[in-house]
């Protein structure tokens, strides 16, 4: 089969699109052929080296998939022929990939692979967030930082759909545009606004219920000054390459709570999260019209480029590699 893979660790110039055996699934993985790989941070990270997780080289990238199930294990609740999106550590830029069992999503029938592809790990992220390690309920205000991203539309796209009120923070007219078009009340752009800070309090009389912060560092900081009393600031990642040190005064002086939002790990400890907020997101997709945004899509053999695109934040919302 064909295998976009790592050889070492250089980054996404490091890819190599190879021929390698089928995986061999352990016991309980699910063996899935693949349609469409996401690209996500953690993938880059991945090329680099520098992610949590160091599979032994060499090793194809790719975290999050979509495809038809191949073969399952005796007592399986999955079955050969089902359209499903699938979770796994690395592997995903390949024509085949074995997944535990726990880490799949039945995908319905509208919902084409690069779509299902798509709706893992940002999306899931952003419910997980949003809906478990925080409660936003319809009315209240979040701010989304680097909303035109992957992980940032994500979290505009199921707000809106949960009926909340969104506020984007981005950089430039074209970013500032295409999250408007996902459902924000408001945008600040940061090229136009000098201090977002004040705008976001003048938008909301005060200050937002929440902060959706992928970008770290000094941002953090400052969002902690744009929460209203009470508020939470969610810990989503650092893409801005720095990560801050959270000022304890703040949370003490404004009564408000910096949340850390690892979903990964924290699927760890409980796999069967995956499942139900998979079920979950897919009823946002039929009873909302919550489509995800797919800014790229690119063959297999130019997944170096998509993560490039991705490193240089040239990309509207999500990217997907069609496999097949």
């Amino acid at each position: 089969m064909r295998s976009l893979q790592v050889a070492e660790h250089g980054g996404p110039e490091s890819l190599r699109l190879v021929e390698v055996p089928p995986p061999a699934p352990a016991e309980e993985q699910v063996l899935v052929e693949v349609h469409a790989a996401g690209v996500s941070f953690p993938d880059l990270l991945l090329t680099r080296g520098q992610y949590q997780l160091q599979p032994e080289l060499p090793f194809a990238p790719g975290t999050e998939v979509a495809g038809v199930v191949l073969e399952v294990p005796a007592d399986s609740p999955w079955r050969p022929g089902q359209r499903v999106a699938a979770y796994t550590p690395w592997g995903g830029y390949s024509e085949q990939v074995a997944v535990d069992g726990t880490a799949l999503v039945e995908l319905p029938d509208e919902v084409d692979f690069v779509a299902g592809a798509a709706l893992m790990n940002n999306y899931q992220t952003a419910y997980f967030a949003l809906r478990v390690r925080t409660d936003l309920r319809p009315g209240q205000t979040l701010v989304v930082h680097g909303a035109a991203g992957g992980v940032g539309i994500a979290a505009v796209q199921v707000a809106v759909a949960l009926d909340a009120r969104v506020i984007a923070v981005v950089r430039g007219a074209e970013k500032a545009d295409f999250a408007l078009g996902a459902g924000c009340e408001e945008v600040v752009d940061l090229e136009r606004v000098d201090n977002w800070v004040e705008r976001v309090r003048e938008l909301t009389n005060g200050g937002a219920e929440m902060v959706f912060d992928p970008v770290g560092g000094e941002r953090f900081a400052q969002s902690l000054r744009a929460l209203a009393p009470g508020g939470k600031a969610l810990v989503i990642g650092f893409a801005g390459g720095e990560i801050q040190q959270i000022p304890s005064n703040h949370l003490l002086l404004k009564n408000v709570d910096a949340v850390g939002v690892a979903w990964g790990m924290y699927l760890v400890h409980q796999p069967e999260l995956l499942g139900s907020i998979g079920t979950e997101l897919m009823r946002l997709v039929g009873e909302r019209g919550m489509q995800p945004l797919v800014g790229s899509t690119l063959p297999l053999a130019d997944g170096a480029e998509a993560l490039r695109r991705m490193d240089n934040r040239a990309v509207l919302g999500k990217s997907v590699l069609q496999v097949r």
